[in-house]
């Protein structure tokens, strides 16, 4: 039976401001090695049929299901790692977890297949790789025989940061090489004392949010428990585009699904049918514990605990000095950072924005993202540097009817071919070769060479060469927002909106 690889990638890039944005949330970065979260989360299963051959489960392509605005970065960052996915589908607007794997369950199935499920956050950290492949190899023998299978994190400390799991009785089973349990219920995030409490009986684990299941399994449970939801997704999916590796849903079908957990729409729901005497009638429920050096890496405090420390346990990233300070998270992505005399402290520098907090107060950064909201600010969203599928840009100035930007376009990529009814352009080549396309004119441009696109004009940039291309661009004009753009021609498929 296949294993099919399902990577949930959502996320709104809030609790790691400003390193991580609305745009570009925290899956996409390197936060603990030279591969972002999301390329972490496919590389881990490397190596599980070699390490468990009686899976004999051949190529693991996954199945990513993400955000319409972050197709472009998905396909990218697999590209990079020389991985094709399975397919990435699409969410015009986040519904939680439970349609996310709806969706993945019906692209995954087909006629005759009925695959095994491996369902992970696209933004986990777990060190211990080769035991969680073996806690993966216990799973999927599990899940295979019908029954549903979640992780449990052993905890390490009395964390009210999680929910909780209660593993009930020890299961017996052939060929594992780890233990199972029934699963006794789900905890809300306790208190402090009741968190020692259930650290102390050592029949608790953290909530990991990874499950196993096979796709038939899900989509029946569903239907019993959340028929709205199962429905509502099922016409969403029903009337998908294939566009290349993308499958895309349509907006309103899909808006209108219901938005819930995969914990709060089943697997609750599943735990109490077992525990009031129904659980002839529904698959089981089981829990695997896991000890593997997991961390959801919900907060500065989160990253600071995973990533390596030197003697005096500050973390150093980027160009950072301390002295005489002791316990602290210094991550310097533009400038250098200095600090003197302090201890226990997140201080995170990005071009445009500084954040400093303590490490009790990681939790609380979330009120500066709906502050820059509430004040229609672009920081919550945005880097300075923006990524488009045809590369990026960045503004290195700006003032009174004027913009300066850096564009990068990637070997053979373009841009749009547009026209802005607001603004004028002047593009001088830095290095690289470009093609423009203005009115009725084509032409080439070289390093030192430059060219003026007028308001009005209809125009496209192109890199033609193989080494990236980058311009310098100058804006003048009236109104010189983003939105600005009218496209007659894309080839990523993109709508009149800039974030698309």
């Amino acid at each position: 039976m296949l294993l099919q690889p399902v990577i949930l990638s959502g996320g709104s890039g809030t609790r790691l401001w400003p390193l991580s944005r609305e745009a570009y949330p925290k899956q996409f970065l390197p936060l603990t090695s030279e591969h972002t979260m999301l390329q972490e989360t496919v590389r881990r299963i490397d190596g599980l049929s070699a390490e468990h051959p009686r899976l004999a489960i051949g190529q693991l392509d996954p199945l990513v299901v993400c955000n319409d605005s972050h197709r472009f970065l998905v396909a990218e960052q697999l590209r990079l790692i020389g991985r094709r996915p399975a397919r990435i589908v699409l969410e015009p607007k986040g519904r939680n977890t439970a349609p996310a794997l709806t969706l993945a369950a019906l692209a995954a199935s087909g006629p005759g297949e009925d695959p095994v499920l491996l369902v992970m956050p696209a933004d986990h950290v777990i060190r211990n790789e080769p035991g969680f492949r073996a806690a993966v190899a216990d799973a999927y023998a599990i899940a295979s025989e019908g029954s549903v299978v979640t992780f449990g994190i052993v905890p390490g400390k009395p964390e009210t940061g999680y929910g909780y799991i209660r593993q009930g009785q020890a299961l017996r089973m052939e060929g594992l090489s780890g233990s199972a349990y029934a699963l006794d219920g789900f905890v809300e995030k306790p208190d402090v004392e009741t968190a020692r409490r259930y650290l102390s009986t050592g029949e608790y684990l953290w909530n990991s949010g990874i499950f196993v299941l096979r796709a038939s399994v899900w989509l029946d449970l569903l239907e019993r428990f959340r028929p709205d939801i199962a429905q509502a997704v099922a016409k969403a999916f029903d009337s998908a585009q294939l566009d290349g590796d993308f499958l895309r849903l349509d907006p309103d079908l899909f808006g209108a699904c219901p938005s819930d957990s995969i914990d709060y729409a089943v697997m609750e729901r599943l735990s109490a049918a077992a525990q009031s005497g129904d659980a002839a009638d529904f698959p089981r429920a089981v829990v695997v514990p896991l000890d593997v050096g997991w961390s959801d890496v919900g907060a500065w405090s989160a990253l600071w605990e995973v990533r390596e420390q030197d003697a005096t346990g500050n973390v150093l990233d980027g160009d950072a000095f301390v002295h005489n300070a002791n316990d602290n998270l210094l991550v310097a992505k533009h400038r250098m950072l200095a600090v003197i005399g302090v201890n226990n402290l997140i201080v995170v520098e990005t071009p445009d924005a500084v954040l400093v907090t303590s490490k009790e107060a990681a939790q609380d950064v979330k009120a500066v993202t709906q502050f820059l909201q509430s004040q229609q600010r672009d920081e919550h969203r945005h880097h300075q540097r923006v990524h488009r599928p045809w590369g990026s840009y960045e503004s290195i100035g700006q003032g009174s009817r004027y913009q300066v930007k850096r564009l990068v376009v990637k070997p053979g990529e373009s841009l749009s071919l547009q026209m802005h009814h607001h603004r004028a352009e002047h593009w001088v080549v830095v290095s690289g070769t470009a093609r423009v396309a203005c009115d009725d004119k084509t032409f080439l441009l070289t390093e030192n060479q430059s060219t003026y696109i007028p308001v009005g004009a209809t125009h496209r940039l192109e890199n033609p060469g193989s080494i990236p291309l980058e311009l310098i661009e100058v804006q003048s004009g009236s109104y010189l927002g983003e939105d600005d753009i009218v496209r007659f021609e894309d080839r990523y498929n993109r709508d009149q909106s800039p974030s698309g």
